[in-house]
């Protein structure tokens, strides 16, 4: 068992993380997608973090509406079901995990994934525009893989957002629930009935993207 593996079974006794989303206080500022690369170091083509724009109502009265969408963490993940050597699993503590290491970038999860959150990590770099982007990589899931250099993992492999695991080792928020300037984004444990996103969640205005696929997501929005 690797690192990854074993620290998700150690999370078991922890809680179980959700993200909730409040589409009204959401500005379209996209802080979210440029904070999420910055905090995980993805290359080129790998946005774990992306802000959707859709337009409302028929002209002359039409409104736009921004939908952030990270992964879905989803509870019965349809990632999970496809892959062939089980790289993708899930947490006890919530998240939907890649397991760089057995993943064969077979790219049949990124097919499977409703909601278009799985990226294929090709080895592009910002490295002509970016000082030391190939030495320094962000410990995700808790795992420091040192230089991105060669074909090292996860280079070749499927990547997509990880609730940033790494900072929630060390008791911090998601890099984008931090950064976000509408305050839109809540997050924390969705088993304790006391908490945010629990109480947001059971509310009237809450509401799941692509919800009749039965994925039973982690990310929860309000109209």
């Amino acid at each position: 068992m690797n690192d990854a593996r074993k620290m998700a079974a150690s999370a078991g006794e922890g809680p179980r993380w959700a993200m909730v989303i409040d589409l009204a206080k959401c500005i379209g500022c996209s802080t979210c997608t440029v904070t999420c690369k910055a905090e995980n170091r993805t290359p080129p083509g790998v946005s774990y973090n992306v802000v959707l724009t859709q337009e409302k109502g028929t002209f002359p009265q039409v409104s736009v509406e921004h939908i952030p969408r990270p992964c879905m963490q989803c509870d019965r993940p349809a990632c999970a079901q496809v892959c062939p050597v089980k790289a993708t699993y899930k947490m006890e503590n919530g998240i939907t995990a890649i397991d760089y290491d057995r993943c064969i970038g077979c790219r049949y999860c990124i097919t499977a994934c409703p909601y278009g959150a799985r990226y294929f990590d090709f080895g592009d770099s910002y490295g002509q525009e970016m000082l030391s982007f190939e030495f320094v990589q962000a410990a995700e899931y808790g795992v420091d893989r040192g230089p991105r250099n060669g074909f090292k993992a996860p280079k070749g492999t499927v990547r997509k957002c990880t609730f940033c695991f790494h900072r929630l080792s060390r008791g911090e928020e998601p890099a984008c629930v931090e950064t976000c300037i509408g305050d839109a984004r809540y997050f924390g444990d969705l088993s304790d009935p006391n908490s945010v996103v629990s109480k947001l969640a059971a509310g009237p205005r809450a509401f799941y993207l692509k919800e009749t696929m039965g994925t039973l997501p982690r990310v929860i929005y309000l109209k």
